[in-house]
């Protein structure tokens, strides 16, 4: 089973273009980011403050998609982003774990996870 997020009207990826803040490689260039094991295009924020959202991490003015998947037991939120996406876990406690993905990592990901954004 697939998560799909189809309305067009509040979908926040159409806005894309529209609102995009920083892109990928600023992301990866403003903070330390440390590549995924066999997972090229894939990297995970190194020594993390554990309550920055995915919003204030990518300096973007609005809130990620939010998934809840049975590939993760996690809620996973999902923010696209030019050249790429966030990919963040929210845990239980409150704190989150981020991943931030080049174009092809990011679809990677979102196709394991069973996330189709349309």
């Amino acid at each position: 089973m697939h998560a799909v997020w189809s309305d067009l009207l509040t979908n926040p990826f159409r806005t894309r273009r529209l609102a995009k803040k920083m892109t990928v490689q600023e992301i990866l260039a403003a903070r330390k980011w440390k590549a995924i094991p066999k997972c090229p295009g894939r990297y995970l924020l190194v020594n993390p403050e554990l309550t920055i959202s995915p919003k204030e991490l990518a300096q973007v003015g609005r809130a990620p998609a939010q998934f809840h998947v049975q590939a993760a037991r996690d809620v996973v939120l999902v923010l696209a982003l030019e050249g790429g996406g966030l990919i963040t876990y929210r845990r239980s406690d409150g704190s989150y774990l981020h991943t931030l993905n080049d174009e092809s990592g990011f679809q990677r990901k979102l196709a394991q996870l069973g996330i189709a954004l349309i």
